[in-house]
């Protein structure tokens, strides 16, 4: 197996970590909905209307992630997301115990946006195409570009 047919399976895992990351992140602001809303509303100055809609975002974002469906999608609502978060309630914490972990995920994300899911995705493999933008075909192109190169 050459590196780039390898290099195809490189998002899974950053994919599956970044998921459970999300996921983690998104289940307690669920499950107690009131204080994240009054964490929002109180401590950061963000309107307590946010606060479902960011959980749930990190929830179905992560599985998304995971099972790798709607990857550059979810990607580009996460990177967002980790802007707003660092810029309005980590940046005054520093970087250490601060927002480093929320630029590690924004990192991930834009990862994730510019390679796609990967070759194990449901994208790939179920749907056999890659839903947003037709990322699979110019990797088919670029393989098919270095095949003649050196086959």
């Amino acid at each position: 197996m050459t590196f780039d047919r390898l290099a195809q399976y490189g998002p899974l895992p950053i994919r599956i970590l970044a998921g459970i990351a999300f996921i983690a992140h998104g289940i307690p602001k669920l499950s107690n909905i009131t204080g994240t809303e009054h964490f929002f509303s109180n401590m950061i100055g963000l309107p307590a209307s946010l606060a479902l809609p960011i959980g749930l975002l990190e929830v179905i974002g992560g599985v998304v992630l995971i099972i790798g469906l709607l990857t550059r999608i979810a990607s580009i609502l996460l990177i967002i997301e980790m802007i707003g978060s660092t810029t309005v309630a980590k940046l005054p914490k520093g970087f250490v115990g601060g927002y480093e972990l929320d630029l590690l995920l924004m990192a991930v994300a834009i990862s994730l946006l510019l390679t796609g899911p990967g070759r194990l995705s449901i994208e790939w493999n179920i749907l056999r195409r890659e839903i947003f933008p037709k990322g699979k075909q110019m990797v088919l192109q670029q393989e098919q570009r270095h095949s003649s190169v050196t086959g």
